[in-house]
């Protein structure tokens, strides 16, 4: 019998207990995991959406263990607890879900959710929970507008982190007892998690502009400009997909697992829908402001993020060498940006050279697990921590490559014929060479904690030697 003057508190599952979608979530853990079935959800949809749920349920595991509870949310339900409260979580993701984080909770003494017959969402968790409770019989734990109507037969109403507008028609009814808000500062969790600091990675476009003496031109300064932010756009749009896709994997690892997404302080409702808006905005105006060559090479950078994301980042050698190619790409978009020739010397250069720094981004990672005395492949890789030697090795010989190619440019009948001293162009040798030495080193030593371009772009010494590169080019011309 329900104790009127203490009912049970009902709790909400996603976006209330859980800073995440249970239903998001596993459909892209299953399309990561079955790229080519990617379209079975939708004829699982035709269902129904508790058929979907079902379905998605028997086909993906979710570690419960790794999800993002609201910390907030879990003190408050442990007080509750603690002070001889029912609690019953009744939630419109599949049961199997449901059970699972229960277990690992232990703070439930019941459990309703989606099986494969209902979907217990809005009007049906309310007539469900009016069967079970009768009207006014149980307090109400939500935070969407779905969650009105239980509300609206509640006793008392608590809401937790509420949707934006939620919290004013909630109060319309009269019967809110609590609000609870979790510190967050959304601003600085979307620059986060759009990776804005990543968007130096785009200066490589100007590259050719610098290359072919043009740099002093406006228009194609502004076409620059133009495919930089472009760019950006569709790298950020590709971080979301990529963290989405990623989620279990970043949840597992020491430092991924504070990403915004991963950690549930991005909302994944919000990352799903700007992540088609990003992309639409970069091919839009790249179509209508720039060459058609240009847009053409951001759709091959598209394709193959995608691809990495899907499955070339878990096959070993495959994937630096994709890495190397997405940071020549935007090079040879650069070319195309401003109409000028893509050369053999600077292809070839960008691949040796960017093929070390991948090398270097999956030794870091590696390094880390290896300090850990892991041995077992790691997770989301296709490399284990004992790889490490031969990882450097062919990093190194990469990166020297990348010399020996500046090398055999300055006496090239072009290069001659492009500047007044070529001769001076041998200074810049030494200087990469020690660049890449020492950033080897830093790497070795587990002191490279970033993606290589981006520490270059942060890193004092890099950037005066990248100043004194430029100066020797200068010199030269």
């Amino acid at each position: 019998m329900v104790n009127s003057n203490n009912p049970p508190l009902v709790v909400d599952l996603d976006g209330t207990l859980l800073r995440s979608d249970i239903l998001i979530e596993s459909g892209f853990a299953f399309f990561r995991q079955q790229p080519f079935r990617a379209l079975a959800p939708l004829a699982w949809l035709a269902g129904g959406k508790a058929n979907l749920k079902a379905r998605l349920a028997a086909e993906v595991s979710l570690d419960a263990a790794t999800l993002p509870y609201d910390s907030s949310v879990v003190d408050f339900l442990e007080q509750e607890k603690a002070n001889g409260r029912t609690l019953v979580l009744a939630t419109a993701s599949h049961q199997r879900y449901a059970e699972e984080i229960s277990a690992h909770l232990g703070l439930f003494d019941r459990v309703l959710a989606t099986n494969g017959d209902m979907n217990l969402s809005a009007r049906t968790k309310r007539d469900v929970l009016i069967r079970e409770y009768g009207e006014r019989g149980f307090d109400y734990l939500g935070n969407s507008s779905d969650d009105l109507v239980v509300w609206a037969a509640a006793r008392k109403a608590f809401l937790a982190n509420p949707e934006f507008g939620i919290e004013a028609k909630a109060t319309r009814l009269g019967n809110v007892a609590q609000v609870i808000r979790s510190a967050r500062s959304p601003w600085r969790t979307w620059m986060k998690q759009l990776r804005l600091h990543q968007w130096m990675k785009n200066m490589l476009v100007f590259v050719p502009l610098l290359a072919s003496h043009k740099i002093t031109q406006p228009d194609l300064l502004a076409n620059g400009f133009l495919a930089f932010i472009f760019f950006g756009l569709c790298a950020s749009s590709v971080y979301l997909l990529n963290d989405l896709l990623d989620l279990e994997d970043d949840r597992q690892h020491p430092t991924k697992r504070n990403r915004p997404l991963a950690s549930g302080a991005a909302p994944i409702k919000v990352a799903l829908l700007l992540c088609p808006l990003l992309l639409l905005a970069a091919f839009g105006g790249s179509a209508m402001l720039l060459p058609w060559k240009f847009t053409l090479a951001l759709a091959a950078y598209y394709a193959l993020t995608l691809a990495y994301s899907l499955v070339l980042k878990r096959v070993m050698t495959v994937d630096v060498i994709a890495l190397a190619m997405l940071y020549t790409v935007r090079i040879v978009a650069g070319t195309f940006a401003f109409d000028v020739q893509l050369t053999f010397w600077m292809l070839a250069f960008s691949m040796f050279l960017f093929l070390s720094l991948a090398l270097v981004k999956r030794y870091a990672e590696l390094r880390e697990s290896h300090s850990k005395g892991k041995t077992e492949l790691i997770r989301g890789r296709g490399y284990h921590p004992g790889d490490l030697a031969m990882i450097s090795s062919l990093g190194a010989a990469s990166g020297y490559l990348a010399v020996m190619v500046l090398a055999l440019y300055i006496q090239d009948q072009t290069t001659l014929a492009l500047y007044r001293h070529p001769q001076v162009i041998w200074l810049a040798c030494p200087l990469l060479l020690y660049w890449i030495t020492r950033t080897w080193m830093i790497a070795h030593r587990g002191w490279m904690n970033d993606d290589p371009v981006v520490f270059a772009m942060k890193d004092r010494n890099s950037l005066l030697l990248g100043a004194l590169f430029a100066a020797v080019f200068w010199f030269a011309t």
